[in-house]
């Protein structure tokens, strides 16, 4: 990457300057105790319900298989982010190195990507449970099981590889200073020399399809799950089928309901202040939030957590 100075207080930056959440140094303190307090929780949430599944002979079906890859996912997607955060707030230069900057923008990335096609992936288990009870332990095999989850994993690290290579080669003028938290394409792409629409184009058209098609395809399945469940004559088949089918929509919309607003196009003029807190949400919050959403409406996990305990 090349860095053209027109300011000299930046021209000795060897790299970044995020400047986070700026307050005081007890705000940064408070702020330090804060988030080390939501990292460790959501890691030993999520880590809990991998644990769960390994150990309950009961859970190792497609579906808390699905579950047990979706929180590594979420341990690996909150650590992209909350470690660098958590030193800044401790720093005094809040600098962050051009390679850190961008693998960070690649993990984040990548990871988000692949919770996209995880989320879906767990509507379509949930979809062939639920509309083909009888065909689904034919169907859902512990092979297309490896297989969705390995696909999951290579499309979500595949898919916003280049425009990322070609972010990393771009050229940037003036200062180096990020107004956010982490490494985003917005603040990256408003430090360069010029505008490059083409990259502008490319990254907008990958975030619009990475975030449609998985979320239509999930909408479609659970509209085809609801018309099954609404046939079912017993009301407590219908309870067991929603409640099945409840905590993943949950997760779904807290995901989808915050993610949409930032990437569908990352050059768009969101507030900073708004632009910080909806990325939070969705990077550190949802994580974790999730492993208590699906705990406390699935008996098989409640119960599995408790002997864990």
């Amino acid at each position: 990457m090349k860095i053209f100075n027109t300011h000299s207080n930046s021209s000795t930056i060897a790299g970044f300057l995020l400047l986070g959440f700026p307050c005081s140094r007890q705000g940064q303190i408070l702020l330090f105790v804060l988030f080390s307090a939501v990292y460790l929780l959501t890691l030993m949430g999520n880590a809990s319900i991998i644990c769960a599944v390994r150990w309950d002979q009961r859970l190792h079906t497609p579906m808390y298989i699905l579950l047990a890859n979706f929180s590594f996912l979420e341990i690996c997607y909150v650590t992209s982010t909350v470690p660098n955060m958590l030193a800044n707030f401790l720093s005094d230069t809040k600098v962050i190195s051009f390679s850190g900057c961008f693998l960070q923008f690649y993990f984040f990335f990548s990871l988000g990507s692949t919770e996209c096609f995880f989320l879906a992936v767990m509507a379509f288990d949930r979809y062939l449970a639920i509309c083909w009870p009888l065909q689904y332990p034919t169907l859902m095999t512990g092979h297309l099981c490896n297989v969705l989850v390995a696909s999951c994993w290579v499309l979500g690290f595949l898919w916003f590889l280049i425009p990322i290579i070609f972010i990393s080669q771009m050229t940037l003028c003036g200062s180096r200073i990020i107004d956010h938290f982490l490494c985003d394409p917005g603040p990256l792409l408003a430090l360069t020399c010029s505008r490059a629409p083409v990259i502008e184009l490319t990254s907008s058209t990958l975030s619009s399809l990475l975030l449609f098609i998985p979320f239509l395809f999930i909408v479609g399945s659970y509209a085809l799950v609801l018309r099954a469940v609404l046939r079912v004559p017993s009301a407590a088949g219908r309870r067991k089928a929603f409640s099945t089918c409840g905590s993943h929509l949950a997760v779904v919309s807290l995901f989808y309901g915050s993610v949409m607003v930032m990437y569908v196009n990352p050059t768009s003029k969101h507030k900073v202040g708004m632009q910080k807190i909806v990325t939070l949400f969705y990077s550190v919050i949802t994580p974790l939030i999730n492993p208590v959403i699906y705990s406390l409406r699935n008996k098989d996990m409640k119960h599995a957590m408790k002997k864990l305990l």
